[in-house]
């Protein structure tokens, strides 16, 4: 491993790779989108040991799409990508095998297409058929309604996703507690990153569609604070970035926070920032970092985290050869 100062920096991102998330006219692409995640995602939680927080199940935004990343099958391995800037499905395994099945299709025939493709190439599994964090869905494989799936809406959604997944990331850095992975929850259909206080949490009330309340008292079975980009839905198709504390302090919806354009969301327990006010700002990461950080701080303050221990001097600058300047 080479010194600190050997590290190299990339460039900075230029505000225009943001890309416009339009909220009228995306509900069907985001609907068929989401539930082949969730049949992908699915094959990663069967297939891997259970790992706390529910950190085996989500997706990984990758150079092509959302990714499973490398999941062990017996002594062999694959690997599941929903490529979003090619609109297909890559299954790749370590025996060196590579099937690409394409998207358009109805939700049956993706799940079926999967679980027959993970058959012939020796690797047989099984899912439980039913969406979850899902009201009323229809089971996976009696899905055979065409779906409308815009090839050009679910790259730009995946573009998206890439420039959140790198502030996100820094976010993540100025962490030196105890921090989720930054990862895309198919359930719910979100990017997002946690911090953990290290102290136990009430038990969560549950009540999630087609969730088990185990596993959400289990996921929040510590205190935290979350950052999280929601690409929306059909009743709510406005994309938003959120900040949420289990359990809320006392206080929380009161706090003073940043951008100016950041809103309590009463119903959900949360702020929120569109995607929107993002973009168009003038330097777009800076204004998603003001609104991860005031929210935190905020949560952290009011709730007593011991900010001190957990978190870096300057979150701006966490990494090490940012924090050195540039000394190669």
């Amino acid at each position: 491993m080479g010194a600190v100062s050997d590290r190299w920096r990339p460039p900075a991102a230029d505000a225009s790779a943001w890309p416009p998330l339009p909220s009228d006219g995306w509900a069907d692409t985001v609907e068929t989108l989401h539930l082949f995640t969730q049949v992908v995602g699915k094959m990663r939680l069967v297939c891997g040991p259970w790992l706390n927080h529910s950190w085996g199940v989500p997706l990984y935004v990758s150079a092509r799409g959302l990714s499973t990343g490398l999941v062990t099958y017996g002594a062999s391995a694959f690997e599941l990508e929903l490529d979003l800037a090619g609109g297909r499905l890559r299954v790749v395994t370590t025996d060196g095998e590579n099937r690409e099945p394409p998207l358009q299709r109805s939700v049956a025939d993706f799940h079926g297409g999967v679980l027959d493709t993970m058959a012939g190439l020796g690797m047989p599994v099984s899912i439980h058929p039913v969406p979850s964090e899902i009201a009323d869905a229809q089971p996976f494989d009696v899905d055979t309604r065409e779906r409308a799936y815009d090839p050009e809406h679910a790259r730009t959604l995946w573009l998206a996703l890439v420039q959140a997944h790198r502030v996100f990331t820094d976010f993540r850095a100025g962490f030196v507690g105890k921090v989720s992975p930054v990862h895309f929850y198919w359930g719910s259909f979100d990017l997002a990153v946690t911090r953990f206080s290290g102290r136990t949490a009430p038990p969560h009330p549950g009540g999630i569609p087609n969730f088990p309340d185990d596993v959400a008292r289990e996921a929040y079975s510590h205190e935290v604070t979350s950052l999280g980009l929601w690409l929306g839905n059909r009743a709510a198709p406005t994309p938003i970035f959120y900040s949420y504390a289990y359990p809320t302090p006392v206080g929380f919806a009161e706090a003073a926070v940043r951008p100016s354009s950041a809103t309590w969301l009463g119903a959900l327990g949360e702020f929120a920032l569109p995607y929107e006010a993002v973009r168009t700002a003038p330097d777009p990461d800076a204004e998603l970092l003001a609104f991860a950080e005031s929210t935190h701080a905020a949560a952290a303050d009011l709730a007593g985290w011991d900010r001190a221990a957990l978190e870096l001097d300057d979150p701006h600058l966490s990494t090490w050869w940012h924090r050195r300047g540039d000394k190669s």
